[in-house]
């Protein structure tokens, strides 16, 4: 693998400022997160115009991505759904009555709990997120070709380990 010259971004622009006002300070955290932090609004806005076409948002996406990855009867309660997205139940209703009018998703009651409620995939739902995840994922694919394979099972192995060291994100 050859070397080539790293491109310049805003992230060094600001390392290079505070080196400037403050040499003391170590910043490779702040090289680091603050990439990540750009990263992430950058893809987040990408994500929310590839789910756009399909008249959800990354939120919305997220409900019924998680429902559909819980696989066949692709049910799951709101406290399930609430603990896997990490939503307060508010969030989460506020997301389940969106989804439900637009014919989503249905809400029923639990069979094995009387004041439970279940959350099921409708066939629209299940149509409409099968066509959005691939949607969301050739964003991600067109923004990781940048890295070649190597390098983006690199950086995702670094992720990996960097976020397991974070106890606050488990």
């Amino acid at each position: 693998m050859s070397e080539r010259p790293q491109p310049s971004d805003p992230v060094d622009a600001i390392i290079d400022q505070w080196a400037a006002v403050r040499p003391d300070l170590d910043t490779k955290a702040m090289e680091v997160f603050g990439r990540i932090f750009r990263l992430s609004r950058t893809m987040g806005d990408r994500m929310e115009k590839a789910y756009a076409p399909y008249g959800i948002s990354r939120g919305e996406f997220d409900v019924l991505a998680t429902l559909r990855r819980a696989g066949e009867p692709h049910t799951l309660s709101p406290r399930q759904l609430s603990a896997t997205l990490m939503l307060t139940t508010g969030g989460m209703t506020g997301r389940l009555d969106k989804l439900e009018r637009a014919g989503l998703l249905r809400r029923s009651p639990d069979p094995h709990d009387r004041r439970g409620l279940q959350v099921t995939l409708t066939e629209k739902g299940l149509q409409l997120i099968d066509e959005a995840v691939g949607a969301g994922l050739a964003a991600q694919t067109e923004a990781l070709s940048t890295l070649d394979t190597e390098q983006a099972d690199r950086l995702a192995d670094l992720l990996r380990e960097l976020l397991a060291g974070t106890p606050e994100s488990r």
